[in-house]
């Protein structure tokens, strides 16, 4: 089997730091990016914190902050892939793809259809009030034409069955030649996080199309990441993701989390691409 690409998720998009040991600052997100690249990642998937004090917890667009995270990644891990963010509710994004035009990464997520985004808490009450995330066709299409534009590869984000067949709609129709596909798999309303769904998933994407999982929840995660190992899937983990190590401890840092799926790559018998091997399977320039 082909090497695996391991994606390191560094931060995600709303969680305190000062609940969780996630990087908000240049220097955190450096330094996280550093102990994950050292364990085997060679794609760094990066969300933008606000960086005003206290308010790390909260999301930011501005270009220049985001060049500046890229920029000091870029320092500690050479030849690193950046893959930044796009998700956002609503029909108002064109500063998202203002930001994308300015940080011109190497590959960046594309959400590739709409999902109700809905959990409970043990009571049964909604865990926050039910919400829409919205990416109708032609949001999905503005995307695209952004990334085709600057030479960003898209990463299209599944959320359904459903949305992995439409990114094949998606090739037939013209939209894109081509799909890296990232399975995502346990939000509540989502695919769950189950490793026997994963070979009907590789069934539904187009043929020579490359895939991961990425796997939200606890220790129960892992199971799927084992068995994406050893479907010949690329892997993907971080705190964006996860918290949680195999057996159940806190994780502190990325590296440990990184260290464990070259572990799965390794004994499924895969090694576990460079960043340079990455950009070649991947089409990306050197």
């Amino acid at each position: 089997m082909e090497k695996a690409i391991i994606t390191c998720a560094l931060t995600g998009v709303l969680t305190n730091p000062e609940q969780h040991p996630v990087p908000v600052s240049p220097a955190q997100m450096a330094a996280e990016a550093k102990r994950a690249f050292d364990a085997g990642a060679s794609i760094m998937h990066v969300h933008y914190r606000d960086q005003r004090p206290g308010k790390g917890h909260l999301p930011t667009w501005d270009p220049a902050i985001c060049s500046e995270i890229n920029d000091a990644i870029r320092a500690e891990c050479p030849g690193v892939i950046i893959n930044m963010t796009t998700g956002v509710v609503g029909s108002e994004y064109g500063y998202v793809l203002d930001y994308l035009r300015a940080c011109r990464p190497e590959m960046a997520a594309c959400n590739a259809g709409t999902l109700n985004y809905l959990k409970t808490r043990s009571d049964g009450s909604w865990a926050w009030p039910p919400m829409v995330f919205d990416n109708p066709v032609s949001k999905v299409k503005d995307f695209i034409d952004v990334m085709n534009e600057v030479g960003i590869l898209p990463e299209f984000e599944c959320f359904d069955v459903g949305i992995v067949r439409s990114v094949g709609l998606y090739i037939e129709n013209g939209m894109t030649k081509h799909a890296d596909y990232n399975f995502v798999m346990g939000v509540a309303s989502g695919m769950p996080a189950d490793p026997d769904l994963l070979p009907i998933l590789i069934k539904y994407k187009k043929p020579d199309c490359s895939w991961q999982a990425t796997v939200i929840g606890r220790e129960e995660v892992w199971k799927v990441h084992r068995r994406a190992a050893e479907l010949g899937g690329n892997l993907r983990t971080g705190l964006e993701d996860s918290f949680y190590l195999p057996d159940g401890a806190k994780a502190s840092s990325n590296g440990p989390m990184i260290e464990k799926l070259a572990e799965y790559a390794r004994s499924a018998g895969r090694e576990v691409a460079s960043p340079a091997e990455a950009r070649a399977m991947m089409g990306l320039a050197a």
